[in-house]
C-alpha cells in the first residue's frame, strides 16, 4: 500500500489536496536546509512569544474573582451574594494555586514522565477539591446564593483564556 508521500497516491487514488503533492514531491523539503536558530534569532522569539508563569493566572483570577464579588455587591446591594460570588471565586482560585503548586514543585520536574503524571494527578486533585468546595458551599456560605456563587465561578473560570490571549500585558518584555 502507498503512502501520500509516495507518488501522491494513497491505494491507487492520487493525494487531492496541494499541499500533499507538494510535500510528496522533493522540491518543497530538504533535510539539508535546516537551519538552527541561533541565539539572536531565540531572544528574540522569547521576546514575541514570552513565557507565561502560572502564578499570574492565579494572581488574575484572585483579582478577577474580588471584582465579580465587589460587582455584585453594588449591583444586588446584598452581601450574601457578594459572599456567595466570592466563594464561586475561591472555588476556582484555591484549586488553581494547589494545581499551580504541584505543578511547579522539583518532584513534577524530574523527567517529562514524572511531569506528565504530574499534570494528571494535579488536574484531578484541582477537579475534586472545586467539587467539594462547591459541595460544601451550601455550609460554608450564609444565604448562599447559587446564581451568584456560579457567576463568581464562571467568570473567575475564564480568566485562563483572557490571560492567554493577553499574555503580553501580563508578562510584560523587560
Amino acid at each position: 500500500m502507498k503512502t501520500v508521500y509516495e507518488d501522491g497516491a494513497v491505494a491507487g487514488v492520487k493525494a487531492a489536496h496541494p499541499v500533499y503533492q507538494a510535500y510528496a514531491s522533493d522540491e518543497t523539503h530538504d533535510i539539508d536546509e535546516f537551519k538552527p536558530l541561533t541565539a539572536e534569532e531565540v531572544q528574540q522569539l522569547r521576546r514575541q512569544q514570552p513565557l507565561l508563569s502560572i502564578w499570574r493566572v492565579v494572581l488574575a483570577q484572585m483579582l478577577v474573582g474580588a471584582i465579580v464579588a465587589a460587582l455584585t455587591w453594588l449591583f444586588t446591594g446584598r452581601v450574601a451574594a457578594a459572599w456567595s460570588a466570592a466563594y464561586g471565586g475561591l472555588a476556582v482560585v484555591v484549586p488553581a494555586a494547589l494545581f499551580a503548586r504541584g505543578l511547579t514543585s522539583k518532584a513534577s520536574t524530574v523527567n517529562s514522565g514524572t511531569a506528565v503524571f504530574g499534570f494528571l494527578l494535579w488536574e484531578m486533585v484541582k477537579i475534586g477539591l472545586t467539587i467539594a468546595m462547591l459541595y460544601a458551599a451550601v455550609w460554608l456560605v450564609k444565604d448562599l446564593s447559587w446564581p451568584a456563587m456560579l457567576v463568581g465561578l464562571v467568570i473567575t473560570m475564564k480568566v485562563y483564556w483572557v490571560v492567554f490571549a493577553w499574555r503580553k500585558v501580563f508578562h510584560p518584555v523587560a
